[in-house]
């Protein structure tokens, strides 16, 4: 097997305040990440897959260990991670398109560079009547949308996605996930992706991460082989049930053990 893309390695990450006890949220992980690979990390709530993610985007650090990306350490954001949040990230004064363009202008490219990129990403996410529109002109799908385009619009190594989709209700929730999985079966831009929902883990992944209680610790990983492209009725088939059943009770038996102790 080639070298991996992301390789985290004796990764652990302890939060200390003052005049408070020691907080560890992750014990030592050791994981890796193929290029082309689809992620989604999955457990309990507090056992510190966000923390794992924004240490891989660089916007934390780890208290040891090393993360590397292409077998160099990430010591801090860079334009070869895009990352998109779980609340919308635009900004307010910027139309959709000039959100797109935000990264390729600080690249420095051309405008009609900028506007064949911007035009490229308005129309895979389904938005180009809405090139002129605010953040605020939007719903919560379409700005989520805008945002993943601009994350694209970089041409990132990685894209890595913490609850991109939890505030949405469900049917947009729903439709999102296709898009992304439309957009990542065309692209395979390599994604790390947290969720606390299990349908979502298991429809979108070729791998699905599960976390132990905190300290969190990568305890498990699922290969998915469900065949692409994918559509919502594989989450009604058998065989969707029987490993949806699988990762709950994994997941269940975690949080039965952190009330126990």
């Amino acid at each position: 097997m080639s070298s991996p893309l992301v390789a985290i390695e004796q990764l652990s990450k302890t939060f200390q305040s003052p005049g408070q006890s020691a907080v560890q949220a992750l014990t030592p992980i050791d994981f890796s990440i193929q290029e082309n690979d689809f992620v989604t990390v999955l457990g309990p709530s507090g056992c510190g897959k966000s923390t794992l993610l924004r240490i891989v985007a660089g916007l934390d650090n780890p208290t040891s260990g090393r993360v590397s990306l292409n077998n160099k350490p990430i010591l801090g954001p860079g334009a070869d991670r895009g990352m998109v949040f779980q609340s919308y990230t635009l900004f307010p004064w910027l139309t959709v398109a000039e959100n797109i363009c935000y990264g390729l202008v600080e690249k420095g490219l051309s405008k009609t560079q900028q506007q064949e990129i911007c035009q490229y990403y308005i129309n895979k996410v389904g938005l180009k009547d809405f090139a002129d529109h605010y953040p605020k002109q939007l719903s919560g799908g379409m700005q989520q949308r805008t945002a993943i385009a601009r994350a694209l619009a970089n041409s990132p190594k990685m894209l890595l996605m913490d609850e991109p989709f939890g505030a949405l209700d469900n049917q947009t929730r729903v439709m999102m996930q296709e898009l992304l999985l439309g957009i990542w079966e065309q692209e395979k831009t390599t994604v790390m992706f947290v969720t606390h929902d299990i349908d979502e883990a298991i429809f979108m992944a070729n791998r699905v991460a599960i976390f132990s209680a905190r300290p969190g610790r990568i305890k498990t990983e699922i290969a998915v082989d469900f065949p692409h492209p994918r559509d919502y009725t594989l989450k009604t088939s058998p065989e969707f049930m029987t490993l949806k059943s699988q990762i709950t009770e994994q997941i269940r038996q975690e949080m039965v053990d952190a009330f126990a102790a």
